[in-house]
């Protein structure tokens, strides 16, 4: 019996071995009588183009798939103005139409900016565009949250076809429309992935926080260590007096972990038992002397069981000296409230204090721990009166002959301080610092504050991009903040970045900084017009 072998099959080795090792395969040449075989690679190439051909030729068709299912729900909310939708394909594909690239940053920075702000106007992108838009969000996780938001119910059907896209059913979003059943519910839950438990618990602790803390409590004793503690992260959304018993009883969970995200969350919340014990060993680590001049630490001497379960590690983790760890633990899980209450003193009144040591009242090298401790705790517990007193006063330029101005001394992290304060107040603090101090100590700060920057904002990191232009710095020693600035700064100062550009040197680094940030103000200027329609 003899068995024919497949022409396509001979050719593919050929191919792999090379046609000086093996020649051309004779069960090949009847494919192509004019094939030229002077030249055997050539002759190769021809061969696998006809062969092809004949495969293709070939071919049956196969049956039609079965319809995925119902079509995609109906999406309610308007479409994209065409302007925007055809400025969505050009962040998408990063690649700016009419050979602009040059001058603009890149187009990729942008899209998380337009993609919040078309989210804000309740917009829809066209059909067509939806695949990418979740490609993007595939690869950058930053996106996801407003891209599964502005894809809506088209978007979450098109997860449940393609594999590549199930991270859309564990993105959280408020406009998340679908809700499951009661059935759908419970499965989901106990036969779910861990990401889609944690999508799930933390949608439903948003609308019901009851009923999530409840579905916590049914499985809690069966979960892993690792799990629990990211369903106690959860309990954020909607954290009341009501989750104080779970969180009191997860203070004796076996993992130590879970114990302080427990003692955390439980220190947020300012009527809660845990508070009252913080505050009680507070008020015995600091009192306001008799003379009422100055404060008195007495640190804790031991981190006794209580202490312990209250979420404070006996061992410092950060080698500081164990008492001044356990002293800052306290302090910062103690309500800030108890400071003004206990002392009658406004925070402002209360930082003015000299501190000392209960043993030596002239020492003050508890100063920095207390202070610390307190900007923790004002972050923690979102206290923005504290984190103002903190942060203290908009910086002012110095007076005539008073010397350059010096930063003010920073109190735990400055940017997580600002982060508590109102977004207009935020940014009003840092431009008067950027004013006096410029932008070397500013890049944290800046960060710290909403994007787009205010106006105001806006005009004070332009001036100081002037001055330090003018000093002759190099733009890569602010390469951080020209970062921020392509996508936050206000569009409407990029009439007084054209002006930079063009009193530059010309072809120098700071003409080409500055017109390739003027380019892309004036696309993301365009970009948001074309948003509000």
């Amino acid at each position: 019996m003899t068995i024919t072998q497949d022409p396509w099959e001979t050719l593919h080795t050929t191919a792999l071995l090379g046609t000086d090792r093996r020649p051309l395969p004779a069960t090949a040449l009847p494919l192509a009588e004019s094939v030229d075989q002077a030249d055997p690679a050539t002759a190769l190439l021809e061969l696998a183009a006809l062969a092809t051909v004949r495969r293709r030729a070939g071919a049956l068709p196969v049956l039609a798939a079965e319809p995925p299912g119902p079509p995609a729900p109906a999406d309610p909310r308007p479409e994209l103005p065409a302007p925007a939708a055809r400025r969505l394909a050009v962040l998408l594909t990063g690649r700016p139409a009419g050979g602009t690239g040059a001058t603009l940053a890149n187009l990729a920075e942008l899209l998380p900016q337009w993609l919040a702000t078309a989210r804000a106007r309740g917009l829809r992108p066209p059909a067509a565009l939806i695949p990418g838009l979740l490609d993007a969000a595939r690869a950058r996780s930053e996106l996801r949250s407003d891209a599964v938001a502005l894809a809506g119910p088209p978007g979450r059907w098109l997860a449940r076809q393609n594999p590549d896209w199930r991270f859309v059913l564990r993105t959280t979003t408020p406009e998340a429309a679908e809700r499951p059943g009661p059935g759908e519910d419970h499965q989901l839950w106990h036969e779910g992935l861990f990401a889609e438990r944690v999508t799930h618990l933390t949608l439903l602790r948003r609308r019901d926080p009851a009923a999530g803390l409840e579905l916590l409590r049914s499985t809690w004793s069966t979960e892993r260590a690792e799990d629990r503690l990211l369903f106690l992260d959860a309990l954020q959304d909607g954290l009341s007096p009501a989750d104080e018993p779970f969180l009191e009883a997860a203070l004796g969970d076996r993992s130590k972990n879970v114990r302080a995200t427990a003692a955390e969350l439980l220190s947020t919340l300012p009527g809660s038992a845990l508070a009252a014990r913080m505050a009680e060993r507070a008020r015995a680590a600091v009192r306001l002397a008799e003379a009422g001049t100055h404060l008195l630490v007495t640190p804790p001497a031991e981190c006794d069981a209580a202490m312990q379960r209250d979420g404070i590690a006996p061992k410092s983790p950060t080698g500081r000296g164990e008492r001044a760890w356990w002293f800052g633990e306290v302090v910062a899980a103690a309500p800030l409230a108890v400071w003004p209450r206990s002392t009658g003193l406004t925070p402002e009144q209360l930082l003015a204090l000299r501190v000392g040591d209960s043993i030596d009242e002239t020492s003050s090298s508890w100063a920095d721990d207390l202070r610390e401790a307190w900007a923790r705790a004002a972050v923690r517990q979102h206290d923005a009166d504290w984190a103002r007193a903190l942060l203290g006063p908009a910086p002012t330029p110095p007076t005539r002959g008073a010397g350059r101005a010096r930063a003010p001394r920073a109190t735990g992290a400055p940017a997580k301080l600002l982060a508590v304060l109102p977004p207009e107040e935020r940014a009003a603090w840092t431009a008067a610092f950027i004013e006096v101090h410029g932008l070397g100590e500013a890049f944290q700060l800046l960060g710290a504050c909403g994007t787009p920057w205010t106006p105001p904002l806006s005009t004070a990191v332009v001036a100081a991009l002037a001055r330090a232009a003018a000093s002759g710095a190099y733009p890569w020693s602010h390469s951080g903040v020209l970062g921020m600035t392509e996508r936050a700064l206000a569009p409407e100062t990029a009439a007084a970045v054209e002006e930079l550009a063009a009193g530059a040197t010309p072809d120098s680094a700071w003409s080409e900084t500055f017109a390739r940030l003027a380019g892309t103000l004036r696309f993301r200027e365009a970009m948001l017009a074309e948003l509000d329609g």
